[in-house]
């Protein structure tokens, strides 16, 4: 039954069945979704730990895999991110009393003069879902709120994200001031115009071409 149950889960976030009343996907209209099964599960006795181990990495695996095979476009990931985060609402109160050990804090934010933010905002709930405690900044985020937030929380890594040719430049004196304040911070950037080498020309750590390349870098450094 609690195999069951995650499968049904996993499902859901996979193909982006947010909740009852959500018609999307079609096959799945009238069925619960993330938001019922998770609570079910609890309800069943499944501990948070593995709703979120079996059930939710499992999923945003899998989408992030279909995405950098071009068998799913971003509207398909942000309504599976959507799903993730039904399912993670009810799993937040764990986090918080230390039930659930998160593998590490990652503060996020868009490069000053940028306004764009769909791509931070389904990284930033992708690496949620994949067990981090994610502090978003938003957008337009000037250098010294990259700094305070790194400071307020020194073992954090920082993803900085820019989608134009105009602002990746400014990029580089905001890493240059993570570093300066916390030398041993790890920071990935991420957006159109950019490519690892520029990411590396410019200070970063690495380069996170799409989602799933982003969650493995951000794993493999977790302590």
């Amino acid at each position: 039954m609690n195999t069951n149950l995650l499968e049904k889960l996993s499902e859901c976030v996979e193909f982006g069945k947010i909740n009852l009343a959500s018609p999307y996907p079609p096959q799945m209209k009238g069925l619960p979704g993330a938001d019922e099964y998770t609570k079910e599960a609890l309800e069943a006795g499944i501990t948070p730990t593995e709703i979120l181990n079996e059930a939710l990495i499992t999923a945003m695996n899998k989408v992030g895999q279909k995405f950098s095979e071009n068998k799913i476009f971003v509207p398909q990931m942000l309504l599976s991110a959507k799903a993730m985060g039904a399912s993670m609402n009810h799993l937040k109160p764990y986090f918080a009393n230390g039930t659930v050990k998160r593998k590490g804090i990652f503060i996020l934010g868009t490069v000053f003069g940028d306004l764009h933010d769909i791509g931070k905002n389904l990284f930033g709930m992708m690496v949620e879902g994949a067990g981090w405690e994610v502090i978003d900044l938003g957008i337009d985020v000037k250098t010294e709120k990259f700094v305070d937030a790194i400071q307020q929380n020194p073992t954090a890594v920082v993803g900085i994200s820019a989608l134009l040719t105009t602002t990746m430049v400014n990029m580089k004196p905001v890493i240059d001031a993570i570093k300066l304040a916390v030398p041993q911070t790890k920071i990935i950037v991420g957006g159109a115009p950019l490519s690892s080498e520029y990411a590396l020309s410019i200070g970063a750590d690495a380069y996170g071409k799409n989602p799933q390349e982003g969650i493995q870098w951000l794993d493999s450094i977790a302590s």
